[in-house]
């Protein structure tokens, strides 16, 4: 709990690491996650460190791994994921390692490579008997039946016209065959007729089943072309354009007989082709089996063993003492284990001599250190997401945890909404160790990693929603209505009393559509609903009125309330940091100003609660009107609340007034007084010094009475002491704005908490809406139809309502939360401007089996 409410004591350690056993002691820390590792060359580049090598060499055993995982999973064989995580490879195994996974990728690409080219084949073998199938029924050409032609016809029998003829038919005739992908068919044969100019013959026709393309792996259809042309030239054009346009050639048998010797080789090279390559898939597999079998833990090794050599990057490298010198931010409370991990490594190692570690003084700002679970860690990152808390000051998340899903569930109020939520988030709770929703899609995840939020804002919604009363925009009966009707009859009252009060009687229900209780008469108000808003209210035609009227106090009490613990909250920084005069001249001054305001106006509205009653609510003052009248000083006089309300509201604004310039100047003064009066002075505790360059306020403010522990008197000429110049306007132009703003905010801020009333209002409405158009029109229809209408009517009505009224309605709640949060609480205390402490930790590093995996 101290941990969550502020962040840990961070310390800065030395680490001397014996060039023998550095890789054993940093894989230790990895496994324990205690450090996180500064930069000691950062003026090198990345390729002059001293282990680029054993980077790249880890490089390249991540290529051959993703190669592999590429491999067993076009296989659809299962990768299994142990739950164990493999250490670090030793260095003795690590060249081992490198020289089977590397045999291990030479053999996989050659029976790749030769199951490519007999699948390549094979395919064009099936092509082949595909096409002289087809063709068969083109041309039947026979030897005894083929033309033949004279070369030099007898020139008395024949004109001179048909000897050209003649001279052109001697040509030999020839015939290319094979198959073209159908989208290419029309433009091939336009580009045939264009470029030959009509002196072939083709013939097409479509192949009935599909085929896969050799070269793409694509299943398409194909047509069988046959083509006859005469002459060798045009023989020529005809090949380039078929290669042209991609289309598989095969030879066209001459003959029948030649024609059935080649199907008969085809046959019997395809029988042949399917039992090499059923072998040799088979033997692939075996091979993916057994590195399926230890992917897993090489792949964890690999990125462990890289990120140990990028951290090891990252130390400064002494050649006398042979050894690297290792700089870690640690927190004090893990030194311990510091110690023992270096020790562990050492022994691993062998070593004689044992790396060890020494703390160090520092003037920088160590990083933020805040141990989390899986349950706060959702609220934490919803506070790193507005920036990470500055070093050792107040943790919001610890508030965030209770107060987020309360204002969340203020806007969401609903029973059975809240109700579907919590049982929704419940569902992720119990199946939170199930490895599909580890690895589910991107918003799934973002469900998943929030269960523990959406959980407690399901929870929060039910709460407020039995307070509103709001069961799907319907209340519900439970103790019984604190009203009763029939006490506003005057039947039930004597006659005496008639004069006095308005009651009703059989004629004023017959004739007035709408009817009015009155608290006031006797035994019609029984008492108050004994939780939340009594559901008579439901059926109230000044529903809407009531409940505006109760939300928006309501939100405006919360907000005020939440701002002034965010105030309170800057109180315990000041204290922390030894910055007293803060409380004094800042914070009292915001308290101040902020309760003899809004504090007031919180006070007036209880106050009316309290002592008003249904007899004389009549004549009960407006708040509005009395808070407007406190800040106007009207010249007539009011009835009030109480007696003596206008000098108290005057000694408020007497307060809020003098509270202002306190704010504006106090601090800055006070800074200029105590710089006056010394020239150099500072402090160090525990081998820190507590001056940092950027605060002036500490430079004025620390002196001999403000000392901490270990203290020591500071001598004249204030060595090893950092003296920053004293900037006096500096001082007051921040601390005006900072005090506008807040002045200002209070107003604006107060204002914003009103969003609470208006969501609920709209949530409020929205489920109204959606009853009346669908549940109400479904429950009203005749029996004989009524069932059959109402299974459709409810599913609409169900999928509307986890859309519109869960997801959009709870995201737009859920936003508007993070805003209240973000800007009206905690820029009242919280800085933000810290630096995350990120440890060297191979829990960080992913196991995921992917190409853009890379180590942190």
């Amino acid at each position: 709990m101290g941990s969550l409410f502020r962040s840990e004591t961070v310390c800065l350690a030395q680490l001397f690491l014996q060039s023998g056993t550095a890789y054993e002691c940093l894989s230790a820390l990895g496994e324990k996650g205690l450090v996180q590792f500064r930069d000691l060359n950062q003026n090198v580049s990345s390729f002059q460190r001293k282990f680029v090598g054993e980077v790249k060499r880890c490089e390249e055993l991540e290529r051959i791994l993703v190669y592999l995982v590429q491999e067993i999973n076009r296989a659809d064989i299962p990768l299994p994921e142990g739950e164990a995580s493999p250490p670090a490879p030793p260095l003795k195994q690590v060249l081992e390692m490198q020289e089977q996974l590397q045999k291990l990728e030479v053999e996989l690409r050659e029976v790749i490579k030769n199951k490519e080219k007999l699948r390549k084949n094979l395919l064009e073998l099936i092509e082949y008997t595909h096409m002289l199938r087809v063709t068969k029924t083109f041309v039947k050409r026979n030897v005894e039946f083929e033309p033949t032609y004279e070369e030099f016809p007898s020139l008395e029998s024949d004109s001179l016209l048909d000897y050209s003829c003649m001279q052109r038919l001697g040509a030999k005739l020839g015939f290319v065959s094979g198959l073209i992908n159908q989208g290419k068919v029309e433009a091939f044969e336009k580009m045939l007729w264009r470029v030959c100019k009509g002196y072939t013959i083709v013939s097409y026709a479509e192949l009935d089943e599909s085929l896969e393309d050799s070269e793409t792996g694509e299943v398409i259809k194909w047509y069988v072309f046959l083509i006859s042309f005469w002459g060798e030239q045009i023989g020529h054009k005809v090949k380039k354009i078929c290669d042209c346009y991609h289309c598989h050639v095969y030879p066209y048998p001459n003959t029948a007989e030649e024609r059935r010797e080649i199907q008969e080789g085809l046959n019997t090279r395809i029988q042949d082709l399917y039992t090499v390559l059923h072998k040799t898939e088979d033997y692939l597999r075996q091979v993916l089996c057994k590195a399926a079998e230890s992917v897993y833990s090489r792949v964890i090794q690999v990125k462990k063993m890289k990120a140990i050599y990028h951290m090891l990057n990252m130390c400064s490298f002494d050649v006398t003492n042979k050894c690297l010198i290792a700089e870690v931010w640690c927190p004090e409370a893990d030194l311990q284990d510091l110690r023992r991990a270096l020790e562990e490594g050492s022994r691993e190692s062998g070593a004689t001599i044992p790396s060890f570690m020494n703390v160090i003084p520092t003037n920088e700002t160590p990083p933020t250190r805040i141990r989390t679970n899986k349950f706060t860690e959702g609220f934490q990152n919803i506070v790193d997401a507005y920036g990470v808390g500055s070093y050792r000051e107040v943790n919001p998340a610890l508030f965030t945890i209770i107060t987020f899903p309360f204002l969340f569930a203020v806007m969401f109020g609903d029973f059975g909404h809240g109700f579907v939520m919590f049982l929704f988030a419940l569902l992720l709770v119990l199946n939170e160790n199930h490895p599909r929703l580890n690895q589910s899609q991107e918003i799934m995840r973002m469900f998943f990693n929030g269960r523990y939020i959406l959980l407690l804002m399901g929870l929060f919604s039910v709460y407020t929603g039995l307070i509103y009363n709001d069961c799907f925009s319907k209340s519900v009966n439970l103790f019984g209505s604190g009203w009763n009707v029939s006490a506003m009859y005057s039947s039930s009252h004597p006659p005496a009393e008639h004069k006095k009060m308005v009651l009703w009687n059989d004629s004023v229900v017959r004739h007035n559509s709408i009817l009015q209780l009155d608290p006031s008469v006797p035994g019609v108000f029984r008492g108050p609903y004994p939780l939340g808003i009594d559901p008579i209210w439901n059926l109230a035609t000044n529903r809407l009125t009531f409940l505006n009227s109760f939300k928006m106090k309501m939100s405006v009490i919360l907000g005020i309330i939440h701002m002034t613990f965010g105030v309170i909250l800057g109180i315990f920084n000041h204290l922390h940091f030894r910055k007293k005069f803060n409380i004094y001249l800042v914070s009292i001054p915001e308290l101040l100003f902020m309760l003899c305001i809004f504090g007031y106006l919180i006070f007036m509205i209880f106050y009316k609660w309290l002592v008003f009653s249904a007899e004389t609510s009549r004549v009960a003052p407006s708040i509005l009107i009395e808070f407007i009248n406190m800040f106007l000083f009207p010249a007539s006089k009011t009835s009030g609340l109480y007696t003596g309300q206008e000098y108290v509201q005057r000694v408020l604004l007497v307060v809020t007034a003098l509270s202002v310039p306190v704010l504006f100047l106090g601090k800055p003064l006070f800074l200029l007084w105590l710089h006056n009066g010394r020239s150099c002075f500072g402090v160090n505790r525990s081998g820190y010094t507590l001056i940092r360059k950027d605060s002036e306020e500490e430079v004025s403010l620390l002196g001999s009475q403000d000392v901490e522990e270990g203290n020591h008197q500071v001598e004249d000429g204030c060595r090893e002491m950092v003296c920053e110049e004293f900037n006096f306007g500096e001082i007051l132009m921040t601390q005006v704005i900072h005090s506008i703003e807040y002045c200002l905010g209070c107003i604006s801020n107060t204002a914003s908490y009103l969003r609470l009333w208006a969501l609920s209002l709209a949530h409020a409405q929205l489920s109204d809406v959606l009853w009346a158009m669908l549940m109400r029109v479904g429950l009203r229809v005749d029996t004989t139809y009524g069932v059959l209408l109402l299974l459709p009517v409810i599913a609409l009505f169900a999928v509307l309502t986890i859309f519109i009224l869960l997801i959009m309605e709870g995201l737009s709640a859920f936003l508007h939360t993070i805003r209240l949060h973000w800007v009206e609480f905690q820029n009242k205390f919280y800085v933000g401007a810290g630096t995350k402490f990120v440890p060297f930790s191979f829990s960080l590093l992913s196991s995921k089996f992917s190409n853009d995996d890379s180590v942190a």
